[in-house]
């Protein structure tokens, strides 16, 4: 797959990303609006997403590794708000993009990353989740955007597998007591008309 039209100015921060999760044995994915432009249909974007099985002790040598491929904390006390929330808040310091690196445990994240592909953007090559992995990660986060993103997913894949979205998004469904994370892409899934 070539990489999307507006997709250049990403391409030098994507690439940096891409270096820093190899550092760690591609033991993650680049998730997000980048995934869905290279595993849908191109959007626009303006930061990167990525998920690392990482755990809060390895957050020192996770920001070391970035600085090595110029990617800095964007926030004074990175290290103790990744701690809190999983989350490390990240900027490519020559394009200024912001990166946010999710600390992944969970044995659907462990998932993720062993069905992981490697999908081509222009001569990079980058580490995604599977479609159905990145549909899943879209229905749970559940917001009108993502909706719209597993749409478009669902377009340019028809093959899907759809057992395992169904399986996957019914057990956070029921986990985090939202059964509107089914409900909401039952339809497009199954291709009927929503009710």
């Amino acid at each position: 797959m070539t990489s999307p039209a507006g997709f250049a100015p990403l391409l030098e921060p994507l690439a940096a990303l891409q270096r820093l999760l190899s550092r760690f044995e591609d033991r993650g994915v680049i998730i997000g609006g980048i995934a869905v432009s290279l595993l849908g249909k191109p959007r626009l974007t303006a930061d990167l997403d990525a998920m690392f099985l990482l755990s809060v002790d390895d957050i020192p040598n996770l920001i070391e590794a970035a600085k090595s491929e110029g990617i800095v904390p964007r926030i004074g006390a990175v290290e103790e708000f990744a701690r809190k929330n999983r989350v490390v808040l990240l900027r490519h310091q020559e394009s200024g993009t912001n990166i946010d690196i999710s600390l992944g445990m969970l044995p659907f994240e462990e998932e993720i990353v062993e069905r992981s592909i490697l999908v081509q953007a222009g001569a990079l090559s980058v580490r995604l989740p599977t479609p159905e992995d990145l549909i899943i990660l879209k229905a749970v986060a559940n917001r009108p955007r993502d909706l719209l993103d597993i749409q478009t997913i669902i377009e340019s894949h028809p093959d899907l597998d759809r057992r395992r979205i169904e399986s996957w998004v019914r057990q956070f469904a029921s986990a985090l007591d939202m059964p509107e994370l089914w409900t909401d892409i039952e339809d497009m899934l199954t291709g009927k008309s929503p009710k």
